[in-house]
C-alpha cells in the first residue's frame, strides 16, 4: 500500500460558497480535536499527513494543505469542492476510513517525534525554474545579423494539478508557471518583444489540458526565409503528456502560432 493522501474524491455535497456544505455547523468538533497529530499507514508505517488544527497537512511539499472537518462519522474535505469519505472507524491511536474506490485505509497515530521533520518545509517546492535562464542566439539572415533572446523567468503564478493514488485518494499538487520573454534584434533595433505564458496558447491547447499545465519551455528553432522560429513548449508537471507550439516572428515583427506536435 502506498502513502496516502488525501484530496478532492468520493462524494461530494451541495455548497453555499466554495467547498462549504449547508449544514456546515453540524460539525463535530471532538472529532476534530481527537484526529490531531500525525498518522502513519499501519501496514508500510510510512507518514501520510498531520492534522493541525482545521487543516490537513501532506509530507510532500508539493500538495497544498487543506481544510477538514468531521460531521456524521465522515471526514469532510474542503477544496475547491466538498469531498467525503465515510469513516470506519475512530480510536485514540487507530484511524480508518473509505477511500473512493471503497478500500478501507487503516492509519495508526504516530509515537515517533522525529516525524514532524516530514513537515518542516510549509511552502510548495518549486519544480520548474528557481531563476532567470537567458538564451541568446545569434544568426545571420540576408546578410544582416541578428539576436534571438529567449528569457524563462519563474513567476509565483500557481498551477494546481490533481492526480491519484493507487488506492484512489486525490492529491493536489501545487507547482509554479513560468513567463517566458522573447526579442529579436536586428543591430540595436528591437524588431519583436513578447512576454509569454501558458494563456498565450488558449485555443490551441485544449482548456482541460492548460489548466493543470504550466509553459516549460522555449527555443529559438531556425532563421528562415519567413522568419524567426520558436519552439514553446506546455506540459503537464510531472507527465509526459505536453503539446509543442510554433512561433514565427516576421521581418515586420509580427507573430504567429501554429500546434506543431502532442
Amino acid at each position: 500500500m502506498l502513502p496516502v493522501f488525501l484530496g478532492v474524491a468520493a462524494c461530494r455535497e451541495g455548497s453555499t460558497g466554495p467547498g462549504i456544505p449547508e449544514n456546515r455547523m453540524e460539525e463535530d468538533l471532538e472529532a476534530k480535536q481527537a484526529l490531531q497529530g500525525i498518522w502513519v499507514d499501519k501496514e508500510t508505517e510510512t507518514v501520510s499527513f498531520r492534522v493541525k488544527d482545521d487543516s490537513i497537512f501532506y509530507p510532500d511539499t508539493a500538495n497544498v494543505p487543506v481544510r477538514f472537518f468531521v460531521r456524521q462519522d465522515t471526514l469532510y474535505m474542503a477544496g475547491a469542492t466538498t469531498t467525503a469519505y465515510p469513516i470506519d472507524k475512530r480510536g485514540l491511536h487507530s484511524f480508518n476510513f473509505h477511500s473512493s474506490t471503497g478500500e478501507i485505509i487503516e492509519l495508526v497515530r504516530s509515537d515517533n517525534p522525529a516525524d514532524t521533520l516530514y513537515f518542516m518545509h510549509k511552502q510548495p517546492a518549486t519544480l520548474t525554474y528557481n531563476e532567470v535562464v537567458k538564451k541568446d542566439t545569434v544568426v545571420y539572415r540576408g546578410g544582416e545579423r541578428y539576436h534571438c533572446y529567449v528569457y524563462v523567468n519563474p513567476s509565483t503564478l500557481k498551477v494546481h494539478k490533481t492526480s491519484y493514488t493507487d488506492e484512489g485518494i486525490a492529491v493536489e499538487n501545487v507547482y509554479y508557471d513560468n513567463v517566458i520573454h522573447v526579442c529579436v534584434y536586428k543591430g540595436r533595433d528591437c524588431l519583436f518583444s513578447r512576454d509569454y505564458n501558458k494563456k498565450s496558447f488558449t485555443g490551441l491547447v485544449p482548456a482541460g489540458f492548460l489548466n493543470q499545465a504550466i509553459l516549460s519551455n522555449m527555443e529559438f528553432d531556425k532563421a528562415a526565409a519567413d522568419g524567426f522560429h520558436f519552439r514553446a513548449t506546455v506540459c503537464i508537471p510531472d507527465d509526459a503528456s505536453c503539446y509543442m507550439v510554433g512561433i514565427l516572428v516576421d521581418d515586420k515583427g509580427k507573430a504567429g502560432m501554429e500546434l506543431l506536435e502532442y
